[in-house]
């Protein structure tokens, strides 16, 4: 047996890793505890510690939750976008509507003042030609009371005039083709009523006969006096055939129109006292004539 076999021995065992990690973990904890407590009790005027702060990483949620303010953001933008576009779109409709109004009051301001430009015109022509009668009734008289030194002259006048007057209603137009049809218009509606802007089938004005007389052999006229006073050719009235409008006034600005029908006579809607008359062209005599057949 060796003399050292039952000897102990006096080495010491080893400690583990782990205990020596350990306890190198604490030794240096300690350290550095140290170190802080005895910069934190320095003097005053000792260097600042910097010490540097890391940021937050943003997360997944926080993420997100930008993204959908972004998106309200977004639709918010929008909404105000499409409620600016139909504001402006309201402001174009109304503009739009204004001036179709305006529009339509001028055409409207404008028909009115035709309208009663043509009836001043009218009434101005019945006012001259009720004037013209009364001034030839007044010749009639005169030369009626020139000439009544006896009672039988006076007669012999009075004869005279229902001569005229029985002349006048048989005279015979020898028209033929579309210019008999209009003269046998007008002497159809001898004896109807003159009313201001009527157009028939019984009551007429003077243009409003005229315009009708043309009308039913497929001529269409101006309505009023001042246009047929120009809506043929001009001729002279020691050339006049049947069917001839007649002019009272300058042509272009005439008051009074009527149909000639030959034998040197006239029909036309007179006046309210009158009516549809037929009439000598000495009567009345025109300013003018159209040549519309």
């Amino acid at each position: 047996m060796s003399h050292t076999a039952q000897i102990p021995s006096h080495r010491k065992p080893r400690r583990s890793a782990q205990k020596v990690t350990v306890l190198r973990a604490g030794v240096t904890g300690g350290v550095l505890s140290t170190i802080a407590i005895a910069a934190a009790a320095g003097p005053a005027n000792a260097d600042a510690v910097t010490q540097t702060v890391e940021m937050p990483t943003l997360t997944s949620g926080l993420a997100s939750d930008f993204a959908k303010s972004a998106d309200a953001t977004q639709r918010v933008a929008n909404n105000l976008d499409l409620r600016a576009q139909e504001d402006a779109a309201i402001a174009k409709a109304a503009k739009s509507a204004k001036t179709a109004k305006a529009e339509a009051e001028r055409k409207a301001e404008a028909e009115k003042k035709k309208a009663e430009a043509e009836a001043r015109a009218e009434a101005a022509r019945v006012a001259e030609a009720e004037r013209a009668s009364r001034t030839a009734e007044r010749t009639v008289l005169t030369a009626s009371s020139s000439n009544s030194n006896t009672g039988s002259s006076n007669s012999g006048s009075s004869t005279g005039s229902s001569t005229s007057t029985s002349t006048a209603s048989t005279v015979t137009s020898q028209a033929t083709g579309s210019a008999a049809a209009v003269v046998s218009f007008v002497q159809s509606h001898i004896g109807d009523a003159y009313i201001m802007g009527s157009t028939g089938p019984n009551a007429w004005d003077c243009s409003g006969l005229v315009q009708a007389a043309y009308n039913q052999i497929g001529v269409n006229l101006p309505r009023v006096s001042q246009d047929q006073s120009t809506a043929g050719t001009q001729v002279s009235l020691s050339n006049l055939q049947p069917g001839d409008i007649l002019y009272w006034g300058s042509a272009g600005s005439a008051y009074h129109t009527a149909i000639y029908i030959g034998g040197g006579q006239f029909v036309g809607a007179q006046n309210p006292s009158k009516g549809v008359v037929q009439a000598s062209l000495d009567y009345d005599p025109p300013s003018g004539a159209v040549r519309v057949l």
